[in-house]
Formats: C-alpha cells, structure tokens, sequence
C-alpha cells in the first residue's frame, strides 16, 4: 500500500545521509511525512516552488484554517511571533553552522507568506528555518525514490523548544497537528501538485 500523503517511521528520515544533519545535532525530529508528489527523478525543484508558494489561508479544511487564525493571533496577542523573538535575534540562524559548500551554495527561494527563511537548496534537499517564542524550528524537504519506481517528496519537521514553554507548547499542539492540520495539508499538497502537473508545471 502506498505510504504518499503519511506519516512515517522515523528512520526513513534518520537513516539517509541528509545533510541536515550535520547542523541539527541539537533539534528533535517531531514528524516525516512521504507527501503525495509523485514524480520522476528531476521534479524536486517543483515540489520546492510548491511548498515555498504555499500559505496556511488556503488549507482544504476550515477546522486547520481556523486553527491557524487562532495561533497567529494569540501570537500576536502575546507577542509569540515578535521580531526579537525571530532568527537573528532570539536564536543565531542555522546558517552560521553550514558547512563551507553549503553556505556559498544557494540557499534556495524566500518564502513571501510562510514564517520560514531559506537554508540550503542542493539537488535533493532543501531546509528553511524559522524562530519565535516557542521554538527554533526546521522543515526539511527531500526527494526520495518511491515503492514504484519513481520518485516523491519527504518532509521533516525539526524541533529545538525554547525551555520548558516550549516544549509545552509542542506536547500541547501535537494532537491538533496530527489529526487536524496535516491529514488536509496532504489532500491539498496532493490537489497542487495534480494541478501543477496538468498545467505543466509552473514556474
């Protein structure tokens, strides 16, 4: 049965020799997903654009629309998502840990609607970060041969907490995530991707 649009074992992320891991000895792995994009061995750049494009406004479920709603303005309530809070600021930015290839490699593209900025961008990786009050965080997106021969996208999500508010936060959140915000996440990663590839892929 096919694994696309799950949630995986932790080992389908720990045991490739990501490059992540030379900069997130530190960070936890709270989720991989095998994502619903299927495609041949030189689509990641698209599944890049897509992600890098994407916005929480336009989740398939209202429940993990307004669900977002609701964190984004008890962040800005409480000043979760401040500035001072932020990469640069709270936390140095992953990026003073890269590896010399890395860093004068290209970092992949921005994001203009997501809180994430971008790492690294290599032929099967790519990482953004993003800080705030609660948490230093990593998405991590990869591009791995499937169960048919062809290839999909994988995504993990890393973690460092901000003490014991974090990690509060993150056991706190951690049902609503699993069973509210990534089950429509992957309908609609699937629903773009579909749409991406019958209008030939975008740019």
């Amino acid at each position: 049965m096919s694994t696309q649009g799950a949630r995986i074992p932790d080992r389908e992320h720990t045991s490739r020799p990501w490059r992540i891991h030379e900069i997130t000895q530190d960070f936890r792995l709270y989720d991989v997903w095998a994502l619903p994009t299927p495609g041949g061995p030189d689509d990641f750049p698209k599944l890049v654009r897509q992600v890098r494009d994407g916005d929480t406004a336009e989740n398939p479920s209202w429940i993990a629309r307004a669900l977002f709603s609701i964190r984004w303005k008890l962040g800005a309530l409480l000043g979760w998502d401040d500035d001072e809070d932020g990469v640069g600021a709270r936390v140095p930015t992953l990026c003073d840990r890269l590896p010399e290839d890395l860093r004068e490699g290209a970092a992949g593209p921005g994001f203009d609607r997501l809180p994430f900025s971008p790492l690294y961008l290599i032929d099967d990786e790519f990482a953004a970060e993003m800080a705030n009050k609660t948490v230093h965080g990593v998405m991590h997106l990869s591009w791995v041969p499937d169960d048919s021969g062809g290839f999909r996208g994988q995504m993990a999500v890393l973690v460092r907490p901000n003490g014991l508010f974090g990690r509060a936060y993150m056991a706190g959140i951690g049902p609503f995530r699993h069973l509210l915000v990534y089950p429509p996440l992957m309908r609609g990663i699937a629903e773009s991707w579909r749409a991406g590839a019958s209008s030939g892929g975008g740019s």
